[in-house]
């Protein structure tokens, strides 16, 4: 079996959720404090052994591309006012990891985008991180994900388990628990799928177990891609390549262990940044104090 050394990160999307914020910079480079949301998927793969991160982008995306892309000037000022930390720090977000970006030249849907990452990935197994999903845990999402396919050898889609109610907000797994012998301190995460429905009519959910923003895919999803037709809005559905993938090749899903911000929504993104303000060693005390007290003028004010 191949090792899986590369991860296709879809980042073309306009941003429409954040204007007018995202007018002029991409939704990826907002920062969960002073890191760029993207940054912290990218530094994900790294410590989940990924090698080389193929950015599927657009027109306006130029800042991606940029910010992990050697900035001489900038170095050399921080050299000479002696900001070294500074200066590390820079040089190792270019050093990372192998940066490729694809264009995606109109917005066709999610399996679109993966598709046109096909000549960069190649023959070989390989992972996806959706932008908004940021995912804190250990062992990292990317690797949880990665173990799962090392020992049974089929696709994986990454779970986590929602409120009744908001199944239809997302795409949802179905299928039968089996114990793949990787996780003996948790209670069979892992999931045999055998159906797959996106953003299913209240009622017609087969469980409560949405996909999140990460996958680890073979090669054959790019030849099901290419023949499969524009589903919900037009657009060819990753979820539905994924249906097909499972039906014929087989699929795993792994309820994943850790805490999931969804960054593309507003309040999901103020969540991100404070959770990870307060495990700042430099600033969360500073912001737990003052969180405080903002939570209770708040609750005075009613």
């Amino acid at each position: 079996m191949k090792k899986v050394r590369k991860a296709v990160m879809p980042v073309a999307g306009m941003g429409t959720r954040f204007l007018p914020a995202t007018k002029a910079i991409p939704k990826e480079m907002l920062p969960i404090v002073d890191v760029p949301t993207v940054q912290l998927n990218v530094e994900e793969c790294v410590a989940s052994g990924i090698e080389e991160i193929i950015f599927v982008t657009a027109r306006g995306k130029g800042a991606i591309e940029d910010h992990f892309d050697r900035a001489a000037d900038l170095e050399a000022l921080l050299e000479r006012k002696g900001r070294k930390e500074d200066l590390a720090a820079l040089r190792r977000i270019s050093a990372m990891a192998r940066f490729v970006s694809v264009r995606q030249g109109e917005p066709r849907g999610l399996g679109h985008a993966v598709l046109c990452a096909r000549d960069a990935v190649g023959d070989e197994p390989f992972a996806v991180l959706l932008g908004d999903d940021l995912f804190v845990g250990q062992p990292p999402g990317v690797a949880q994900l990665l173990g799962v396919y090392e020992r049974q050898g089929v696709g994986v889609v990454g779970l986590q388990e929602v409120p009744v109610g908001q199944e239809h907000l997302y795409g949802i797994a179905g299928g039968e628990r089996i114990d793949d012998g990787g996780f003996p301190s948790r209670s069979s995460p892992t999931l045999r799928v055998s159906k797959l429905i996106e953003k299913p009519a209240h009622g017609t959910a087969p469980s409560r177990m949405a996909i999140i923003g990460r996958y680890v895919l073979p090669p054959e999803i790019f030849a099901i891609l290419e023949r499969t037709p524009p589903g919900r809005g037009d657009e060819i559905q990753l979820t539905d390549g994924l249906a097909t993938l499972c039906a014929e090749h087989g699929l795993c899903g792994i309820e994943m262990a850790g805490r999931r911000f969804d960054a593309g929504d507003r309040a999901g993104y103020v969540l991100a940044v404070l959770y990870h303000a307060l495990k700042r060693t430099d600033i969360g005390a500073d912001v737990r104090a003052g969180a405080e007290r903002l939570l209770a003028e708040s609750r005075a004010a009613k």
